[in-house]
């Protein structure tokens, strides 16, 4: 079974692009088998099951991943997040009750609307690039007053008749028995007889609110921001975390990858020939491109340390800037003129061609002539 030092994907036996169906599945699957009560007095099997507690409580979650993916443990330490310490956390309330039949709703507590809700975050190639503020007018949910988030009328519900007010109901899957959420209730033992005449049964009503955004230079597209506190209100006192993901508009000279900012750079064929050297604009400034004589078309020139900043160690990237030779799209008579006289001052050097179509042919000649013999 797995070591400190394996990836949180090695240990819970899934790909890098598994989906979060097949990671709470191979989960299930792995806690079950070296659970501490299936396994008792095993410290081998102890230690797995930390481990696979500590990769499931990254994996599942969508901005840990993230940050893993691209960073590593190491990133998730510096983003704050430490590891598990390996208990029966609430982690897996849910998925030991349906292995072992224990119920810990009892021990939940049922929210009537997530806690977390997100937002898209528009940024110009400007404003990822070198950070900048925001303000940003949202709605957050806040729980209904009049009937304390039950969406019921005056706050009065009942019993399920489905759980009979437990919140649990028993399936029967070939020969193993379960205790799953009541559907009918979704797990809270409790319905609605006569919706809220203020929410509608909604259980919540939405507040405006005004968002200061500092957004960090080197911010990236698919980057997830969080905003502890100002998610939705599910109780007095109680709000859940704001995620804004970040698009980032492109850019029509600029094209970015990681850290690193691609140009393209049009040239014109003579300064191919001869050689030449020319400015061109950084994030800094501008850097002087030399470009030597008979540099092909793609070819790309590097400077180091002039591309977008990472967004947590600072460090930049490069600025490759990448050569597109261009010729003209037509030619005056005097200009046609120059090219000829040009081209004639090289004699046979201006047919490269020549000896290359003369071998060619003596060769079909040669294949011909066998064929006809």
């Amino acid at each position: 079974m797995p070591t400190f030092n394996m990836d949180y994907y090695e240990i819970l036996e899934v790909s890098r692009d598994a989906d979060s169906d097949t990671i709470k599945k191979s989960f299930r699957k792995l806690a079950l088998k070296y659970h501490p009560d299936r396994n008792p007095d095993n410290k081998e099997a102890e230690e797995s099951f930390k481990l696979i507690n500590e990769a499931y409580e990254v994996l599942s979650d969508n901005e840990k991943r993230s940050i893993y993916d691209r960073y590593g443990k190491e990133g998730l330490q510096s983003q704050g997040f430490s590891r598990s310490s390996g208990g029966f956390s609430d982690l897996f309330g849910d998925i030991f009750s349906d292995f072992f039949g224990t119920s810990q709703s009892s021990k939940q507590e049922y929210y009537a609307f997530d806690l977390d809700y997100a937002l898209r975050l528009n940024l110009s190639f400007k404003e990822s690039v070198f950070g900048c503020k925001k303000t940003l007018k949202t709605k957050y949910k806040s729980y209904c007053k009049v009937c304390n988030a039950t969406g019921a009328k005056d706050g009065k519900m009942q019993d399920c008749t489905q759980c009979n007010g437990r919140g649990r109901i028993v399936v029967q899957q070939s020969i193993i028995q379960m205790q799953v959420a009541c559907p009918k209730c979704s797990g809270t033992g409790k319905i609605v007889v006569e919706k809220c005449s203020s929410c509608k049964g909604s259980c919540y009503e939405l507040v405006e609110e005004i968002i200061e955004v500092d957004v960090k230079a080197g911010v990236d597209n698919g980057n997830q921001l969080v905003y502890r506190g100002k998610g939705n209100e599910v109780k007095q006192g109680v709000r859940g975390d704001l995620y804004l993901k970040v698009a980032v508009a492109e850019d029509e000279h600029f094209i970015r990858h990681g850290n690193d900012l691609y140009m393209e750079v049009p040239v014109f064929f003579t300064t191919i020939v001869l050689g030449g050297k020319l400015q061109i604009p950084t994030l800094n400034g501008q850097v002087e491109l030399n470009i030597p004589p008979n540099t092909k078309h793609g070819h790309q020139f590097i400077f180091q340390n002039e591309g977008v900043p990472d967004i947590n160690s600072g460090r930049k990237g490069r600025l490759i800037a990448q050569i597109s030779v261009e010729y003209p799209k037509q030619l005056t008579e005097e200009q046609q003129n120059l090219v000829l006289k040009l081209q004639e001052s090289f004699g046979d050097t201006s047919k490269p061609y020549k000896g290359f179509i003369d071998e060619c042919f003596d060769k079909v000649k040669t294949w011909l002539k066998d064929k006809m013999s």
